[in-house]
């Protein structure tokens, strides 16, 4: 019984070899699609789909922000008018680089935000800002 669990060992490490042999010095082919965090290829997004996705969800901005109307902060088109009338920068202020335009009185409140904001990629921010501008 020893030899058939000796000689089963052996072939299972020189299968395990072969196989390692095969692929050394072998590239392995490049993804041409960006992956997402489970490993499988993500499609592309424009700015404002990333952005409306970090909006519902990573971002938590749908908790307090709506489309069209106030909930706790200011609604998103809002957000967008008072932007662009005054010519605010969205992404200094997501990155507390900046002053509130839209509603000072909610800055305290927001500001617990800071740490999810401050934690994006530029990409990620950018695309928030084209999502709140695309409403």
């Amino acid at each position: 019984m020893k030899k058939v669990i000796i000689i089963g060992m052996v072939f299972l490490a020189m299968a395990c070899k072969k196989k390692d042999e095969e692929s050394f010095g072998k590239q392995e082919p490049e993804q041409t699609t960006e992956a997402s965090s489970e490993g499988m290829p993500a499609e592309t997004q424009t700015p404002e789909q990333l952005g409306e996705t970090l909006f519902n969800g990573k971002g938590t901005c749908a908790t307090c922000h709506k489309i069209d109307s106030k909930l706790i902060g200011p609604s998103v088109q809002d957000i967008a008018k008072i932007y662009k009338e005054k010519g605010g920068n969205i992404i200094s202020f997501l990155r507390d680089d900046a002053k509130p335009l839209v509603d000072p009185s909610q800055y305290e409140v927001m500001k617990a935000n800071f740490t999810i904001t401050k934690a994006m990629s530029d990409e990620e921010l950018k695309g928030l800002e084209a999502y709140i501008y695309s409403k």
